[in-house]
């Protein structure tokens, strides 16, 4: 499928089931268009070798068949169509009335037909014949996984040290490098990279696309980001990441594509066929709209599903990268049943010999009917757990009857995930995402400020389980600023001390504000930027310790669930919950809404191997209440309690305790751990 350049010339094959006739149209640098009819067909694929053309030719296509959007058919072969397996595009997407396949004057809507031209507005695809040697790969446990979210140009545009600001190459230039692997995290997840759409809204109101999840080329880097054009560069930044020893997840959209509802652009799939690209509904004029986009792509087409799993494929085999985080992935797994843990895309998937091994990641919701679909999703998939993130929040804010929410969250929400044979790794852990306020904003503002997004404060979450402790925004109150120092470190740990896979949002580890902004999908400006300069150097330190300590603890990143139950090994359970004087919670403690001290004692999880069990315990506690005393466990002879982390004091050194009663800090997470006495 798509472009092969070989001996002699290039062949050109794709997908149509409903066309009449497909003719490739190739540019030259001057523009000039040379259409040629593909007249070979084989099933539903038109294909033809074309003598003479060479790596670089410009391309695309014009597809001829019914216009009849009230039997689900929009062709139209005035519309330049890219190829849905370019490798290479030669610029952005961007929305221009000539796209449209219906005159949007007319009083017909969709149902009108439109004859101007969209070559002079559609960028071209391009034949790329680049090869690569397969990479080599980090290839990290989940169980010591720790993931970075960030976006290729927001975390590079506001640094003069690292080339070309904004680009693949910046990413994965040594500053950057060095700051990742000295804070130690392990995968970076990137923001969608695919070639995506400029929404016709947006341009209309002058703003960007910032966040990409408009997605129109599946196979192809998004040209916005490239300095040099190539695939190469591409690659290259996915090498230079894996010598560093960190992966490279990509946030990837196929669920929908940036050609949105009947009423807007055809860009590609619309035009070449689209009965069977979309989901539509019964009238068949309308798409069914399960994400909030204007339409869904259709999985449960052969042909569709191909091209998802080759683009898959590509993306690892090719371009090296180790693993995805699906968008909206409950559509993904949608069929005429509605959502299904063995749909055919996750079928596909988990039988493939190559992205079997990729790290899989779904975003566990979209908006249609029964999308919330937390913990429905089969091995070897990681979700992303917004409970954890509402959880932690709310803990620490103050919110009555929140730490049986919180205890299941620090182990890991085993009743979301302990099914199936499933593991602690499954709960994507994180406190703030792109998606939402960040870290400091969560401390900073108690409601959203996205003004300057245009849509008068109607986008974005309004329930943020923020607050702003004392003052809205910035302020120079140095007591406010102290508490919400604190609330950070205090969310900070908690999430590097729970079970499951950690990831954090680009930029928290140094204290970035958006402004309160929790939607900043449209503000490529310094609003979404990392701010380097006034980076927040002792919380990039803090952070940093906290990965480190993570590291050094099995006991923090089990693959097994802890359930208190009996290990063989000694006879003692893997867990304890415990309150301030020492003693197990009971129910009326479970129960009582105004209790926020919790302790809970954690070791090897049970079942785990003989030769894999660690002979030590973690003691670790979450105290969002007044200063207290509190009794530890005695310790087995020949060990020794040691406080390892005080979040009231970020360089808080080891201390050895030779009494079991220890004074904790009020709003703070202290943690103590068994070590040999001498």
């Amino acid at each position: 499928m798509g472009a092969t350049a070989m001996q002699g010339g290039v062949n050109f094959a794709i997908f149509s089931a409903h066309a009449t006739r497909m003719v490739l149209c190739l540019f030259d640098d001057k523009g000039q268009e040379t259409q040629i009819d593909l007249r070979e067909r084989d099933g539903n694929i038109w294909h033809g070798f074309v003598e003479g053309v060479k790596e670089g030719q410009l391309y695309g296509y014009r597809a001829h068949g019914p216009y009849r959007p009230d039997e689900g058919h929009r062709f139209n072969a005035n519309k330049l169509l890219l190829d849905p397996y370019a490798r290479c595009l030669t610029g952005p997407v961007r929305w221009d009335e000539r796209q449209s396949g219906f005159d949007p004057a007319s009083e017909l809507e969709d149902l009108s037909f439109d004859t101007r031209d969209s070559a002079p507005v559609v960028p071209r695809c391009i034949v790329d014949a680049s090869s690569f040697d397969a990479p080599r790969r980090p290839a990290t446990d989940l169980r010591d996984t720790v993931i970075y979210e960030t976006h290729v140009k927001g975390m590079t545009a506001r640094r003069n040290d690292v080339g070309t600001p904004g680009s693949y190459a910046a990413l994965a230039s040594d500053p950057i490098l060095d700051h990742l692997t000295k804070l130690g995290v392990t995968a970076v997840e990137l923001l969608p990279v695919h070639a995506f759409a400029d929404d016709r809204y947006l341009v209309e109101r002058g703003k960007p696309n910032f966040w990409g999840y408009q997605s129109i080329g599946f196979f192809a880097p998004d040209p916005r980001y490239s300095a040099t054009g190539t695939l190469a560069e591409f690659r290259a930044m996915v090498d230079r990441f894996h010598a560093a020893g960190v992966e490279v997840i990509l946030d990837v959209v196929y669920n929908h594509t940036g050609e949105g509802s009947e009423l807007g652009p055809t860009l590609s799939f619309r035009g070449l066929d689209n009965a069977s690209y979309y989901r539509l509904q019964p009238e068949r004029r309308r798409y069914a709209d399960d994400t909030g986009t204007g339409n869904s792509l259709n999985l449960e087409h052969p042909m569709v599903l191909r091209m998802v799993m080759d683009s898959l494929r590509y993306w690892s085999e090719v371009m090296g990268v180790d693993g995805f985080r699906f968008d909206l992935c409950t559509t993904l797994g949608r069929t005429s049943l509605g959502f299904e843990a063995r749909a055919p895309f996750f079928d596909a998937l988990r039988q493939d010999p190559v992205l079997a091994r990729a790290k899989l990641i779904a975003e566990p919701w979209d908006v249609g009917y029964g999308g919330y679909q937390l913990g429905g999703f089969p091995h070897p998939f990681l979700e992303w757990n917004d409970r954890y993130r509402d959880g932690v929040r709310r803990f620490w804010r103050g919110d009555p009857g929140r730490v049986p929410d919180l205890s299941a969250r620090l182990v890991g929400s085993a009743q979301e995930f302990d099914h199936s044979g499933r593991r602690a790794t499954s709960s994507v852990n994180f406190l703030a995402a792109h998606d939402g306020l960040t870290l400091r904003d969560v401390v900073s503002y108690a409601r959203k400020h996205n003004e300057a997004n245009g849509e008068e404060g109607r986008d974005g979450h309004s329930n943020n389980y923020s607050a702003n402790l004392g003052e809205e925004g910035e302020t120079e109150a140095q007591s406010i600023l102290a508490n919400r120092a604190q609330r950070m470190r205090n969310m900070m740990a908690t999430l590097l001390l729970s079970q499951g896979t950690p990831m954090i949002h680009g930029g928290d580890e140094m204290g970035m504000t958006k402004g309160g902004n929790n939607n900043t999908y449209n503000q490529d400006n310094e609003t979404s930027w990392h701010d380097w300069d006034a980076a927040d150097h002792e919380f990039t330190e803090f952070t940093r310790r906290l990965i480190a300590f993570r590291k050094d603890h099995p006991i923090l990143r089990q693959k097994l669930f802890l359930h208190s139950r009996e290990r063989l090994i000694d006879g003692v359970p893997d867990l304890f919950w415990r309150r301030e004087d020492g003693a197990e919670m009971t129910g009326a403690d479970w129960d009582d809404p105004e209790r926020a001290f919790i302790a809970v004692e954690a070791r090897t999880a049970s079942g785990t191997p003989f030769y894999a069990a660690e002979e030590y315990a973690v003691f670790m506690v979450f105290n969002r209440e007044g200063p207290k005393s509190v009794r530890l466990p005695e310790p087995p002879e020949g060990q020794i309690w040691c406080r390892r982390i005080d979040t009231t004091d970020v360089r808080s050194p080891a201390l050895r305790i030779a009494d079991t009663e220890f004074p904790v800090p009020a709003n703070a997470v202290t943690v103590f751990v068994l070590e040999p006495a001498d």
